[in-house]
């Protein structure tokens, strides 16, 4: 049986449960991911990500991607998010409502991030119009291919990523020492004076 003779017999009015649950557990990471970049409390924005960065390891798995969806806990819930709470502790972030998350540029904001997303939902739609994924047949790839194809193809992404998180660590080691020196400064107490 062909791929359009498969799409055409099952049908999106038929799902499966495995689709049932990838559309469901992608609303959730969706609601995360809103609920990430529209919080007042970074702590919880911190939070919120490690929802949804979550939710897409979940989404590798029903895809059978079991490789891609370990990498995605491992390196970003694992080191990512570790190091952003990391440097919120370094840095003294306020823990409570931050009125310095706010910038006051919203509507631009909103304009890019619908921009795009309509960007990668067009590219999506037009890379696997044709395209129909059978999640009951085996899986279509290997852990060697996709380490192969990660660290063939994809090197330079993961070394960026590793120079950008060394940058932000040693960037709130700085931040946090120069508050220390300046607070301990201040606060010095007077010389004693000796009877």
């Amino acid at each position: 049986m062909s791929p359009l003779a498969a799409a055409a017999a099952h049908g999106f009015l038929s799902p499966t449960g495995v689709e049932i649950a990838f559309l469901l557990v992608g609303v959730v990471t969706l609601g995360a991911a809103v609920l990430t970049v529209t919080t007042r409390h970074l702590v919880h924005a911190a939070l919120w990500l490690v929802v949804a960065l979550g939710g897409l390891a979940v989404e590798y798995l029903l895809l059978t991607a079991e490789f891609i969806a370990w990498v995605q806990v491992l390196i970003y819930v694992g080191s990512v998010v570790v190091l952003l709470l990391f440097g919120l502790m370094l840095t003294r972030a306020p823990i409570g409502r931050s009125p310095d998350a706010d910038s006051g540029n919203r509507p631009a904001a909103l304009a890019v991030a619908v921009a795009a997303a309509a960007a990668l939902v067009w590219v999506v739609v037009d890379a696997f119009r044709a395209t129909w994924i059978d999640l009951d047949g085996p899986a279509q790839g290997s852990t060697r291919v996709s380490g192969e194809i990660l660290f063939r193809h994809w090197v330079l992404p993961f070394e960026a990523l590793s120079v950008l998180l060394l940058a932000a660590l040693v960037g709130a080691i700085v931040l946090s020492r120069r508050d220390g020196a300046d607070a301990g400064g201040d606060q010095a107490a007077p010389p004693r004076k000796d009877r």
